[in-house]
């Protein structure tokens, strides 16, 4: 990364508002924490309202605007394979927000990257066009915290039917997957979309809950990785 792509990806860490360590941005930007101290004190002289210290953390004093630096063409090309993917894969409401972001992006391209194309693709002329049907009601349902009624054939062709708390929708190998807390079954469970024949929002909406949330799932995801390895 070069330095001065590296010094806006540390303002931008710092936007967000939260206290951030030098050890955190060392492993998000892949260097050694003195770079980050040296890079730290260099935008602060250059009047960046950074407040902090080494050891403890950093943070924005305020609200600040840093002019976005142009992209290379790996940074380009990332962003085209993702595009294309997320129009193929994401849904309906996705897929088109990603066809307009990228128009924005060719917008404001050089000269020299507008004709640049990545020669990798996402066809979708092989997809049935129902398998992602139920992608965007479910995106909707989990942002909103909201109760859903799925109905559910698993691999071995049975049907059921099961009110779940929409946790997050993961892309695994080729296939969305939605993570909930069942209520069923009193446990997290993970439900093929293509694999869902029906669904009802229930218009009720769940409370951040101890022991039931995405940070409790992947807390034992983790835990479950670090036992198989040992």
């Amino acid at each position: 990364m070069r330095r001065a792509d590296r010094l806006f990806q540390i303002v931008q860490i710092l936007k967000h508002k939260r206290l951030t360590t030098a050890q955190e941005l060392a492993e998000r930007l892949e260097v050694s924490t003195r770079t980050v101290y040296r890079d730290v004190q260099d935008l602060c002289l250059s009047g960046i309202p950074i407040e902090g210290e080494a050891g403890v953390g950093y943070l924005l004093r305020h609200e600040v605007n840093v002019p976005p630096l142009m992209f290379n063409e790996a940074e380009l090309e990332a962003i085209q394979v993702g595009m294309r993917m997320v129009q193929t894969w994401g849904g309906k409401e996705l897929g088109s927000a990603a066809r307009q972001a990228m128009i924005k992006v060719e917008a404001v391209l050089p000269k020299r990257l507008q004709a640049y194309q990545s020669l990798m693709f996402s066809p979708d002329f092989y997809l049935d066009s129902n398998e992602f049907q139920f992608l965007d009601p479910l995106r909707h349902a989990s942002q909103r915290r909201e109760y859903v009624k799925l109905f559910y054939q698993d691999a071995n062709k049975a049907l059921t039917e099961r009110e779940v708390r929409p946790l997050a929708i993961y892309f695994w190998r080729g296939t969305w997957t939605l993570l909930t807390w069942c209520e069923l079954r009193s446990d997290f469970r993970n439900f093929r979309v293509d694999r869902i024949t029906g669904l009802l929002t229930l218009n009720r909406h769940f409370e951040p809950t101890p022991g039931q949330e995405l940070e409790d799932y992947i807390c034992l995801m983790e835990n479950h990785m670090h036992d198989r390895g040992q």
